[in-house]
């Protein structure tokens, strides 16, 4: 009897190491099927859990007080499973280098209570070699066992959107790999059982590797594309979106649109990309090019808005100014890797210090990682200037009134600086000064 049927009777268990946006779905989807544990170093989110709270919003709190993922912040606990998934995150250094780290924990600490006839895969996501040429040797020397002799290695990188309902893990195409056809077909039929739209068996780690670190470079490539276009149109005097909106009738165009790129995957994976490939010898034209003017934008949005004080007279050292919006996407908590920073930052040369709203964002986080204390949308009143950052459902909601309140009544013109584009600008061509990406 194999891995899989033993799962599937409750002989053995499978394990998840890293409850995070990623981590915690998949844990939760697998305890519907088999026996799960679910490992995280964060006590202080492991009795979240305990007490049916999903501090990602993911999957909601009647979920996860449902769920039967045995929740534990002891890593003796893994050696209760054979399966094993690790999703932890890989970030980058401060000077774009892949931040291993994460992962080479969690490689330990798998390694340190790793059994005979285990199966470890890697949902992280990383430049082509990482999975053989580092996890493992980590994993062989903190267990003393041999891979492919003792355990088996694979890798399926993780699709999941953070804050998307529509396309979850059960959803979306899951791509799969082994070190060996055994392997691979072991992973295949475990990932099989929560993945409604089926997997894809990639012909080896290093391939499924790299495909997921071309997804996101792909789609910061065409970002950067649209945030160029958007500085060019500015200068034109043309609106963006306007243009988009034309150019997107024809059958081929590419429906992307202007943005702030951050969070853990779009902003990061390209880094992992190019920082193999100079190792090799090549240094990337288009791909750092995107991530230049990507990184960029949060000053760019800056300047705009200082610019826009100074046409509408306002003096710019002091101005108040109101950023709604935090996380680094819609809809979701999180606040990591958030490029609204570099707006919030960049006022801040200026002498200005934002008021910052976002009634989705995990206000802990924010205050513990960048100092931000964030205000109730009661609170702003008697600003200046209003940038509207990020698309969250409650700001969909704010109505012509509700947005003209924010504003000092005595100005003639008011800064609305809208970077997402979520508002009809026929509505503010009077009073207003509207400003969008």
């Amino acid at each position: 009897m194999g891995l899989y049927e033993k799962l599937l009777n409750g002989e053995e268990k499978l394990s998840l190491v890293g409850l995070g946006y990623v981590g915690m779905p998949i844990a939760v989807a697998f305890a519907k099927k088999v026996k799960v544990v679910g490992f995280d170093l964060n006590e202080r989110k492991i009795a979240l859990y305990k007490e049916g709270i999903d501090p990602t919003n993911e999957v909601g709190g009647d979920v996860i007080k449902n769920t039967k993922v045995e929740f534990t912040a002891d890593a003796s606990r893994l050696r209760e499973a054979k399966f094993h998934i690790v999703a932890v995150p890989t970030p980058v250094n401060d000077d774009h280098t892949p931040d291993l780290s994460p992962v080479e924990g969690a490689s330990r600490l798998l390694g340190q209570n790793l059994s005979k006839g285990s199966v470890i895969v890697f949902e992280s996501t990383v430049y082509p070699g990482v999975t053989e040429e580092i996890c493992v040797p980590i994993l062989e020397k903190e267990s003393g066992l041999k891979c492919g002799v003792d355990f088996k290695i694979g890798y399926s990188p993780e699709r999941i959107n953070p804050g998307d309902k529509v396309h979850r893990l059960e959803t979306i195409t899951k791509i799969v790999s082994g070190m060996d056809e055994e392997t691979l077909d072991t992973v295949a039929k475990v990932y099989e059982l929560v993945v409604e739209a089926g997997v894809y068996r990639a012909e080896s780690i290093k391939v499924a590797e790299a495909a997921k670190v071309i997804e996101n470079s792909q789609r910061d490539i065409n970002i950067a594309f649209m945030n160029e276009l958007s500085i060019i149109f500015h200068k034109m005097g043309i609106d963006t979106k306007a243009v988009l909106e034309a150019a997107g009738t024809k059958w081929n165009f590419l429906k992307f649109f202007p943005g702030l790129v951050g969070g853990h995957c779009i902003g990061v994976d390209p880094y992992y990309l190019t920082y193999k490939a100079e190792e090799l010898g090549y240094h990337s034209q288009i791909i750092l090019s995107g991530r230049r003017i990507n990184d960029d934008m949060g000053k760019y949005v800056a300047e705009s808005l200082v610019k826009n004080l100074i046409k509408t007279d306002i003096p710019v050292k002091g101005a108040k100014v109101a950023i709604l919006g935090f996380t680094f996407k819609e809809n979701c908590p999180d606040t990591r890797n958030t490029k609204v920073i570099d707006i919030y930052k960049e006022l801040g040369e200026y002498g200005i210090k934002p008021a910052v709203v976002d009634p989705a964002a995990d206000a802990e986080e924010a205050e513990r990682l960048y100092g931000i204390t964030f205000q109730s949308l009661k609170e702003i009143q008697g600003m200046d200037a209003v940038v509207i950052a990020v698309a969250h459902d409650q700001f969909l909601e704010l109505g012509k009134e509700e947005i003209g309140a924010f504003f000092r009544p005595e100005h003639k013109t008011k800064v609305l600086m809208d970077i997402k584009g979520l508002l009809d600008k026929n509505n503010y061509q009077e009073g207003y000064l509207y400003w969008r990406l």
